[in-house]
């Protein structure tokens, strides 16, 4: 009997032929990113902001920081504060700075959810271009308001970004990722060809990879979706929708919330402090100037009981700030109708805001 032929559809390479597909494979992944930077228009507007939509693309993130360097520009940099978490982007921080300058001289680089330890690991891996600029630095007390925020709480607990904290060291008390995951985001971030996927993905595809959209788009060219600058918030307002807001701006006495007895983490057992330490010291390596606005917290919303500790985690932020010869503004707390929440102004706060640190920051109104 005649044996029976043996097919297969796979292909068997030589070692010469897997080297060849493993050279072409890292001449892709590192062409491809840069040439889409190249050619793909940037959002580009007035008091421009990354979308909440997209706020985990740090690919993104870092390209807008890098243009914001090389236009001279001072970089804000924070969290949802600085975003502006209860206003449109025409009535945030950097809006009214700008107004005040009499021109576009801040660049909103506020990211929501952006606690210290993230904003550790979104500078050092993702946004280098950061160096030689003048930063205007948020450091917000809410991250050192209870063990959660601060991410030394016993119990693990879902936070944001954590693919921006250290993987293995230090160690996150609250991040429990296997270490699978932990390898993988630990390699993701020095190749260039991961940042740009997750960029493709937020940006056009809505957070789905490439092959499921086609199979969800059967008729529909992956490359036509890609073409063309993108901006969320821009269609956001061409649906008639109201841009940029997540919540409604009222005060926090009319939504109901109430003064509370803070937890405050002492700064010699903060995580997040030690964080935001390192982000300084970041700054400062890469040849940046850094002036530190602290706060304004909502002081209306701490208890009697709980005002002691905070005062002492603000007297010492002052007091190593001092020591390390970082200028800062520590701003009085806004009146009570300008807080939205713990953290966040409304657009008067803001107004107020820039007003206080007009009078504080005249360096970085200066031109180079």
């Amino acid at each position: 009997m005649k044996p029976q032929s043996r097919s297969s559809h796979g292909l068997l390479l030589s070692g010469r032929q897997w080297l060849g597909l493993l050279a072409a494979s890292a001449l892709f992944g590192t062409a491809a990113p840069r040439l889409w930077d190249h050619f793909e228009a940037l959002p580009d507007g007035p008091d421009e902001r990354i979308a909440f939509d997209v706020s985990g693309d740090y690919r993104l993130y870092g390209r807008l920081a890098a243009r914001a360097v090389a236009r001279g520009r001072v970089l804000v940099i924070g969290d949802s504060m600085v975003w502006g978490q209860y206003v449109p982007r025409e009535r945030t921080l950097c809006h009214f700075l700008n107004v005040q300058a009499g021109e576009a001289r801040f660049e909103n680089l506020g990211l929501d959810g952006l606690h210290p330890a993230a904003m550790e690991g979104l500078l050092r891996y993702h946004a280098r271009g950061v160096a030689g600029a003048r930063v205007l630095l948020h450091c917000n007390p809410l991250w050192l308001s209870s063990p959660k925020q601060d991410l030394t709480g016993a119990e693990p607990v879902h936070f944001n970004h954590p693919e921006l904290v250290p993987q293995f060291f230090p160690r996150v008390p609250e991040y429990r990722e296997d270490s699978s995951r932990r390898i993988g985001i630990a390699v993701g971030r020095r190749l260039a060809v991961d940042g740009w996927s997750r960029h493709l993905q937020q940006a056009y595809f809505g957070m789905t990879d490439i092959p499921s959209w086609t199979i969800e788009h059967p008729y529909e060219n992956p490359l036509g979706v890609m073409s063309g600058a993108f901006s969320p918030e821009r269609a956001l307002r061409a649906e008639g929708r109201v841009e940029g807001l997540r919540h409604r701006p009222i005060p926090w006495t009319e939504a109901g919330s109430t003064a509370q007895d803070f937890p405050w983490v002492r700064l010699d057992a903060s995580f997040q402090w030690r964080s935001f330490q390192r982000v300084v010291g970041l700054l400062k390596e890469r040849g940046n100037h850094v002036f530190v606005l602290l706060g304004p917290f909502n002081e209306h919303m701490i208890l009697p009981s709980s005002r002691p500790a905070y005062a002492r985690n603000l007297a010492g932020i002052k007091a190593w700030l001092t020591s390390n010869g970082i200028p800062f503004s520590a701003p009085p707390h806004l009146p009570t109708a300008e807080y939205a929440d713990a953290s966040h102004p409304l657009a008067p706060g803001y107004a107020r805001l820039a007003g206080e640190l007009r009078r504080d920051v005249d360096a970085l109104f200066a031109r180079k």
